[in-house]
């Protein structure tokens, strides 16, 4: 019967997780470039293989396949990588990318710290000295810095912000007929090695490798957000209805352990 309370609660906390999730999509809905997040659970052969291998319990032994679980266990959060529609700006220091990859940006966080962050958001300014940033004030690499993992003065993109420019589907940017620099674009052989840093970037963790982009740049576009505001209220709503379901079996066992308590132990 207790079993009965570890099952429900487990699930509720399941529940609320999942609701935390479908939250953040519907507030980053607006955002460009962001690729929304979703919980799945686990196939029943991937559950058996992590019983007999398992040793991350208390006991510090792989679970018996016998053993009956207190609650239950989300699988996963994965990242959803599909392409975001396109929103045309015609801003020409907006740019998206069409199909698999990434802008390469130095940036430097609050302590002052630089290192290089991707991200799939696109809009752009250049500043009085003709370096291409983010809205945030990050530098964004050229194809050198961003295939070569390396930042610094020769290494950003760099106009001359008193011509008109345009930039290629290669990233490629001309002024006066000229190639004057190129914007990074690079792709990663493995997404399970990319992790949400935050403000829209993400970082490279150790194991993931730098490949070649064939992403192409549509300049004056942005890429907005894959997230589907009505799937995402719809699964809300689901979330909803099974945590309310997780509290109704708390108050049947508890109702059903007061009886066995006030009723039954009397007798």
């Amino acid at each position: 019967m207790v079993k009965g309370l570890y099952t429900a609660y487990t699930g509720m906390v399941n529940e609320q997780r999942r609701m935390d999730v479908m939250t953040n999509n519907l507030a980053n809905s607006a955002t460009t470039g962001y690729k929304k997040e979703a919980m799945v659970a686990q196939a029943f052969d991937e559950k058996l293989a992590i019983k007999i291998k398992d040793t991350s319990h208390w006991h510090n032994m792989p679970e018996k396949i016998g053993y009956i679980s207190l609650g239950a266990k989300i699988g996963e959060t994965y990242t959803n990588w599909d392409q975001g529609p396109f929103q045309i700006t015609d801003k020409e220091s907006d740019v998206a990318l069409g199909g698999k990859g990434f802008f390469a940006i130095e940036f430097t966080n609050k302590a002052g710290e630089t290192s290089i962050k991707y991200t799939r958001d696109g809009s752009f300014v250049v500043d009085n000295e003709g370096y291409l940033r983010t809205v945030d004030g990050d530098y964004v690499l050229n194809s050198d810095g961003a295939s070569g993992s390396q930042y610094g003065d020769g290494f950003r993109v760099q106009i001359d912000p008193s011509l008109k420019y345009s930039i290629a589907s290669d990233g490629t940017i001309r002024q006066n007929g000229e190639e004057v620099d190129t914007i990074g674009v690079i792709d990663i052989d493995n997404y399970d090695y990319i992790n949400k840093y935050g403000e829209n970037l993400y970082d490279l963790i150790p194991g993931g490798n730098i490949i070649e982009s064939e992403a192409i740049v549509e300049q004056g576009t942005l890429e907005a957000s894959n997230v589907n505001v009505v799937d995402e209220m719809v699964s809300m709503i689901q979330i909803a209805r099974a945590y309310e379901a997780g509290q109704k079996m708390i108050q049947t066992e508890d109702s059903t352990l007061e009886k066995t308590a006030n009723t039954i132990g009397r007798v």
